[in-house]
């Protein structure tokens, strides 16, 4: 077997040729002159008292998103909340949340870099290939919000469908994808950043990131991010608007700026010889062959970076199904103008400025570092260029990384902490109630129409009593009442409010939930600190790569073949019911050590073999054969595994999403998330749950919204646009200046869009929360029991200032 895949890789790379390397065409023109590469020019000091302000007005917005969120919306502290804001993120925000995260400093940076290697497609096929995994996300965003809500993680649904040994798998697998995006992340930061400032060493620089990073997300959490994250968008949307500009119009008419118009520019890269593999030699045609391998190569490796990293799932957890689904989607269009219109107009340039020059700007291992964007922006723009892009570079290690640090953070609190490390009960047996392990009860509501046609929901609590007073209930099923409601909860937070200011902390007194409600606040104190170990962890992490020679370049096209076998089978455990666990396993395992092995025999058949590792493995070619064997065995093996091995009975299959349904926390049930969705009425304490009918029912036109919208984006960015593109073969300076002018009109209509919709949408989610906290006061000064259904403590909090006027009339009375 491994001589027939060594025979076919080598009749692939003779087909492709030894000539398909990435080798900069321009470092072998002018090659007797020095290359310009970037100068270090900024001072340290006012580099730090930059990194510094930004770090504290982190700070600062995240003390204010806590203030918002307990005052305004009467969250409690919890680890729940910690980790998905509340869980009703508007659209608008998430859209912000996906942009930044998906805004790596290799995005900023590696962008440019294809861009000067293969002109127009370059950026093109950076673009669409990382935007279309965002968009077709969009479906398993809103699978996982309506087959499992409660769950934090997708690795909870793992547990539950496949158990342990599936679990352990994924948890290594998902583990290892946040790390190699934190070193992608940081391999760029410390890169640009010492390239930039003046005397700033690599372990210096290592500590500022560190220290950004882990500064407001330990104070603020997954909801701090979201807001730092808006503007952090903002002000990277301003930068590259500013660039472009600069580099297209010059309106301030710097003698340093040669170009200042699309027409120059086409004229230097008309004179410019392009690689081998484009057609005519010619920066200015989409018919590349390095250009649509790196394309493909780019979309197997960042499905694998989106589905398999934890910090997706966690913007879609923190909302709710319809709003995720159009927060991805408009996420995923307004990030693909960042690539697509900065690589255009500095990748671009970069080849316009060496052609000027007779002399490429950067030597070929100062390209692969991302250098790009620095020396053309210190070269058009000279000093204030400096700042412009170490701004860039600070918002985009300072988004991602936050996202990072908190991904992982809930996978150590929810997946290995909770179930490995010190769970609740030792002896918990799966699928019962986490309070008092037996058996749970059955939820969902009775489906039976009254006589106006609807649905007559019993209320959870009543269903508790009228069951316990007929004693249906047998020895081994789950008789714990709901927190929602609870009497004793309520008074223990009433008391403990009351004792907030003493240096004591006052016990949980409620004998069903109170050792759990201990218990989940000692996960916030432990969440606290992987935050901080793992923002800590990142220092040597980074040094450790760079002392070993990786570069940006070979981390990012590396990606794929390590994590590409997890894309189809995480994928199916939210939307294929027949999917079993040893199919899971097989899958990545097998695609893993696949996408390996090809990678590695297909390295050692060039020159220096093995022993030139970081180079042939590197390579272009290398990359895409092990990419391509990653995901392809992966989901091929756990396709056939799961149709031998699993069943196809539709009672089966809802058996088997009922126990991903089940997957909640006692003390903030999922149901209470959908109140307005179902209509359930909140001035009583009915919590009922949705069937899998009712919720596939209500949400139906969304998930249509995502396959339909994310299918007919995803067919026009790969296929439909670039083949029309390549009918031009090479563009004339008329079709030239109109892309460039097209790039600059997307990426305007998102900065807009991402700077107002978020905005508008929050402030006026803020004045309809206060409005209707008023109106619940004025129901409570006249006696009435005004609460608001929601699984965030706004229900508790009403109930404690009820119990709190109780105890004052009472006392008032003795007195009397």
């Amino acid at each position: 077997m491994n001589l027939l895949l060594f025979l076919f890789l080598c009749a692939l790379k003779g087909i492709y040729g030894q000539g398909s390397t990435t080798e900069d065409p321009l470092t072998t023109v002018g090659a007797n002159i020095t290359s310009l590469g970037v100068r270090p020019s900024i001072k340290l000091g006012y580099a730090l008292l930059l990194i510094l302000g930004f770090g504290v007005f982190s700070v600062v917005v995240a003390i204010a998103f806590n203030l918002v969120r307990k005052k305004v919306y009467h969250d409690s502290d919890n680890v729940d909340t910690a980790f998905d804001a509340g869980g009703n993120v508007s659209i608008g925000l998430t859209a912000t949340t996906i942009v930044s995260q998906w805004t790596w400093s290799a995005t900023l940076l590696q962008s440019s870099t294809v861009a000067s290697k293969y002109g127009i497609s370059g950026p093109f096929w950076y673009g669409a290939g990382a935007t279309i995994q965002i968009l077709m996300f969009a479906t398993l965003s809103i699978q996982l919000k309506t087959k499992a809500p409660g769950a934090k993680t997708f690795l909870q649904v793992i547990r539950a469908r496949f158990g342990k040994n599936a679990h352990i798998v994924f948890c290594v697998f998902a583990c290892v994808t946040n790390l190699v995006v934190m070193v992608s992340l940081l391999l760029a930061g410390t890169s640009v950043m010492t390239s930039l400032v003046e005397g700033l060493s690599l372990e210096l620089a290592c500590l500022i990131m560190a220290a950004v990073i882990g500064s407001y997300t330990l104070i603020g959490g997954l909801g701090a991010t979201f807001y730092v994250s808006y503007f952090n968008t903002s002000l990277i949307f301003a930068m590259i608007m500013l660039l472009v500009i600069e580099v297209y119009y010059n309106p301030s008419g710097r003698e340093s700026n040669p170009l200042g118009s699309a027409n120059v520019i086409y004229s230097y890269l008309n004179q410019t010889k392009g690689p081998d593999g484009n057609t005519e030699n010619s920066y200015l045609t989409f018919l590349s062959s390095g250009g649509a391998l790196f394309g493909v190569i780019n979309i197997i490796g960042n499905f694998g970076t989106v589905f398999c990293d934890q910090s997706y799932w966690q913007s879609s957890v923190a909302a709710k199904p319809v709003q995720g689904v159009w927060g991805f989607i408009a996420g995923g269009l307004t990030w693909f103008a960042i690539p697509f219109t900065l690589a255009t107009t500095m990748g671009l340039s970069y080849l316009a400025l060496g052609t000027l020059r007779g002399a490429p700007l950067l030597s070929p291992a100062d390209v692969d570092k991302g250098l790009v964007p620095p020396v053309v922006a210190q070269v058009l723009l000279q000093e204030s260029g400096e700042y412009v892009l170490l701004l860039l570079i600070l918002m985009a290690v300072m988004s991602t990384g936050s996202a990072e640090i908190i991904a992982v953070a809930s996978i150590i609190v929810y997946d290995i902490y909770q179930i490995y490390g010190l769970p609740f009960r030792r002896n918990f047996i799966e699928g019962n109630c986490i309070l008092c392990n037996k058996a749970l009860r059955k939820l969902d509501a009775e489906q039976q129409p009254d006589e106006n046609g609807k649905v007559n929901h019993t209320s959870t609590t009543e269903l508790y009593t009228m069951q316990k007073e007929v004693e249906v209930f047998e020895e081994d099923t789950c008789v714990c009442p709901p927190a929602y409601g609870c009497p004793d909860c309520a008074a223990d937070h009433a008391r403990r409010r009351e004792f907030s200011d003493t240096n004591t902390e006052e016990p949980y007194r409620c004998p069903t939930h109170g050792k759990y409600r201990q218990y989940q606040d000692s996960l916030m104190r432990i969440k606290s600190w992987i935050i901080l170990w793992l923002t800590m962890f990142t220092i040597p992490l980074i040094l450790f790569c760079v002392g070993v020679g990786l570069n940006l370049g070979w981390v990012y096209l590396f990606t794929g073949v390590l994590i590409g076998c997890t894309v189809v089978p995480i994928a199916l455990s939210v939307i294929w019911s027949r999917v079993t666990s040893v199919a899971m396993i097989a899958g990545v395992i097998t695609g893993c050590v696949s996408g390996l092995t090809a990678w590695l025999i297909m390295a050692s058949t060039y020159e220096g073999g093995l022993g030139d590792f970081l180079k042939n493995t590197g390579r272009e070619l290398v990359m895409f054969v092990g990419n391509c064997c990653s995901i392809g065995v992966g989901g091929i093996v756990c396709i056939v595994v799961s149709l031998v091995t699993g069943k196809s009975k539709s009672d089966k299959a809802h058996e088997e999403w009922e126990k991903t349904r089940n997957i909640e926390n006692p003390l903030h049930p999922w149901s209470l998330k959908y109140a307005e969705e179902f209509g359930i009425d909140t001035s009583t304490s009915t919590i009922w749950r949705p069937t899998q009918e009712e919720m596939a029912k209500i949400f139906r036109k969304a998930r249509l919204i995502a396959i339909i919208v994310g299918l007919v984006l995803t067919v026009g960015l790969v296929i439909i646009w670039p083949s029309s593109m390549m009918s031009l073969v090479v563009l004339s300076e008329t079709q030239f200046r109109m892309w460039t002018q097209f790039s600059q009109v997307w990426a305007f209509t998102a900065a807009v869009f991402i700077v107002t919709v978020p905005l508008v949408q929050e402030i006026y989610g803020i004045i309809k929360q206060v409005k209707q906290n008023r109106e619940n006061a004025q129901k409570s000064s006249m006696g009435e029991d005004a609460h608001t259904v929601k699984s965030n403590g706004a229900y508790v909090h009403d109930q404690e200032q009820a119990i709190r006027k109780r105890s004052e009339q009472v006392e008032h009375h003795t007195a009397l």
